[in-house]
Formats: structure tokens, C-alpha cells, sequence
């Protein structure tokens, strides 16, 4: 394995094991016990990771919440996991393309709103309305994290000639 391929393999497992950490740091919340601080470092590895790895660091972030919530939806996580890669990696591309002030309603709207929509006909549309109460509540709380740390983590990555991709 190249020193390249390497690094941001091994990048991509310390976001990961940040996800972890934030994963344990729950969003107190009445209903859905899997609100966590697990996406923010997903969210900010878009600065030195692609968008791809970016994503996979954010489906095993929501993995290793849903563990150290009990998998209280069961294999429904699989689901959850695959919507926060979708999302993180939108959110990689838009960063990438310098859609600045979009990414942050895109992400909100995507992981509070569009993410949790297949429960409304899996689980219940009762559900689904609770849920919009809280995630977006959530996604917010992580998405300011991001905002406040990406400009001095952007100014720690200089780039020569381009990023790790």
C-alpha cells in the first residue's frame, strides 16, 4: 500500500474514532435516543478528506451511535448509516465545488427533514412528525460545531497542489 492510499486510510479511521467520541456525547431527547455529536466530525473531515471517506467515516459515526444506544431501531440502522454517507458526501461535494453558504441548509435540510422520511412509511407517520422536532435540532447542534471549527482546521491543511482524495 502506497504512503497516499495509506494516510487517508488512516485519517478516515481516526474521523471515525472522533465519531465514536461524539457518539457517546447524547443530544437529551424524549423519543429517538440516537441524537448524538457523531456526525460533526464527519461533517468537518470534508476538509481534508473527499467526499467519499468523508461519508463513510459519518455511516460508521452512526453505527457506533446506534450501539451505544442500543440499536433501538434495529436493522433500520443500515438505513440511517447509508442516508448520513449520502448526506456527508452532498455535503463533501458542495464544499468541494465552494458552495459555502448553501452546504449548511442543504445538510439541515437533508438530515433533519429528507433523512428520516422513510420512517414515515416504515415505522409510522407519527413518528416521522416526532422525529422533525428533534433531528433537525440535532443536526443543527453539529452542523455549529462544524461551522465554528472548519475555518481554523481549513487554515491547519494548507494545500500545495490539492487535497487528499
Amino acid at each position: 500500500m502506497d504512503r497516499q492510499r495509506l494516510m487517508k486510510l488512516t485519517l478516515t479511521a481516526m474521523v471515525a474514532a472522533i465519531c465514536a467520541v461524539g457518539a457517546v456525547i447524547k443530544i437529551p431527547t424524549p423519543f429517538i435516543t440516537t441524537a448524538a455529536l457523531d456526525s460533526a466530525p464527519a461533517f468537518l473531515s470534508v476538509v481534508f478528506l473527499s467526499p467519499v471517506l468523508a461519508g463513510v467515516a459519518g455511516a460508521i459515526g452512526h453505527f457506533i451511535t446506534a450501539l451505544t444506544s442500543g440499536f433501538p431501531f434495529g436493522p433500520l440502522h443500515i438505513i440511517i448509516a447509508v442516508e448520513m454517507f449520502i448526506v456527508v458526501w452532498i455535503f463533501g461535494i458542495m464544499h468541494n465545488k465552494g458552495m459555502h453558504f448553501w452546504k449548511w441548509p442543504v445538510a439541515l435540510i437533508l438530515n433533519g427533514v429528507v433523512a428520516p422520511l422513510p420512517f414515515y412509511f416504515i415505522i409510522s407517520p407519527a413518528f416521522y412528525w416526532t422525529s422533525l422536532t428533534i433531528l433537525p435540532l440535532a443536526t443543527l447542534i453539529n452542523l455549529i460545531i462544524v461551522a465554528v471549527a472548519m475555518p481554523i482546521l481549513s487554515k491547519v491543511f494548507v494545500r500545495k497542489a490539492g487535497r487528499l482524495h
